[in-house]
């Protein structure tokens, strides 16, 4: 079995609430860490897995910190996985309790909470991140080692990134704009991201915008983003430049995944900005990563693009990754009443230029 689909089984374990093991290297400082999904896997599987209920509880250092832990030596930097030690009250519910933020205001007060030593840290950091591909909150069981369940080797997981596989190519007639293809790309997670080719640009650096998927904005129409008047307004530059680019990217909620941005919504109609939320979920405050968009790119012939963007930081990853950018385009969209501090947030937290 080739390392991409190792990577989308070890995922689909985990959305489907299964163990799975991760074998380390010769680095590692253990030869395997077995974890388990607090949020899908059941009551019933647990107490199979974990008979004496031993099994500590893992999350990540931001979500740690959120539940006050960082006074503790083994939770003080909020970068780092923490773990929480195993007690008789520390169930599949409380655990998801304690993961799941949009529950912090209307629980009960839980704890003591205990953190302690990491066995890897490597391994720790591996699996937190498989929880979020996955599109779960970063909290896992960590079980026997020995435990039987489906295998992922920790190399397998670094440098698959930047892959991407040319899956289909088609002509895609849009409303007011010059022909346009759409190009599917899947990669080693299992995700498929589009390109929209639109019109021609004559070997010279296109017109490129990454865009991120965002069902409320882009299709339902919300306003509490900028994300669907961005992504029209885009077509209609590219357009009107006489061609470019439009990458279409998985990446919801700043790559956090629907239902982890729907929770975040919530976390913000309490008081939260849109990067306390996301800490507070347990996630950096953009999980995004631009290499895929670069592979992308790079299969369709091109190196070097003018980038439509107001995100520093898309300009960073697509060098990074080798794309060069010869020059930023600016896209503002208009406030309104509901997104305004939002768009705020992203200047004042998150780098965005004016």
């Amino acid at each position: 079995m080739k390392a991409d689909q190792r990577v989308r089984r070890a995922i689909a374990a985990l959305k489907a609430g299964r163990p799975l093991r991760i074998e380390g290297g010769a680095a590692s400082q253990i030869d395997a860490l077995a974890i388990l999904p607090v949020e899908t896997a059941t009551a019933e599987l647990l107490e199979l897995l974990d008979p004496e209920g031993k099994a500590p509880l893992l999350l990540s250092g931001a979500r740690a910190a959120a539940l006050s832990l960082s006074n503790a030596r083994d939770a003080a930097d909020p970068a780092l996985p923490v773990l929480v030690e195993r007690c008789a009250w520390l169930d599949s519910g409380s655990a998801l309790a304690l993961a799941d933020p949009g529950q912090d205001m209307a629980r009960a007060p839980i704890g003591p909470l205990q953190p302690i030593p990491l066995p890897d840290e490597a391994l720790a950091r591996s699996a937190l991140e498989l929880a979020k591909a996955a599109g779960l909150l970063p909290a896992l069981w960590l079980l026997d080692p020995a435990t039987e369940a489906a295998m992922i080797d920790a190399g397998e997981l670094a440098g698959l990134e930047a892959e991407v596989t040319l899956m289909a190519r088609a002509r895609l007639p849009l409303e007011d704009m010059p022909d346009t293809q759409i190009v599917a790309f899947r990669s080693p997670d299992g995700e498929e991201h589009v390109a929209l080719l639109i019109g021609a640009f004559a070997g010279q650096p296109p017109l490129v915008r990454l865009h991120s998927e965002c069902l409320t904005g882009d299709v339902f129409g919300s306003l509490k983003c900028d994300c669907g008047p961005q992504l029209r307004a885009a077509l209609q530059l590219i357009a009107t430049a006489g061609g470019g680019v439009l990458l279409y990217l998985r990446q919801e909620g700043r790559g956090i995944g629907l239902a982890n941005k729907l929770r975040a919504y919530a976390l913000q109609d309490r008081g939260l900005d849109t990067v306390e939320a996301n800490q507070r979920l347990g996630f950096a405050d953009d999980e995004r990563d631009y290499a895929h968009a670069a592979a992308m790119l790079r299969a369709l012939g091109i190196e070097r693009v003018r980038l439509l963007t107001n995100n520093i930081a898309k300009v960073e990853g697509l060098e990074a990754a080798g794309i060069e950018v010869v020059e930023r385009v600016s896209h503002h969209m208009p406030a309104n009443p509901h997104n305004a501090d939002y768009l705020a947030v992203k200047r004042a937290k998150s780098g965005h230029l004016g």
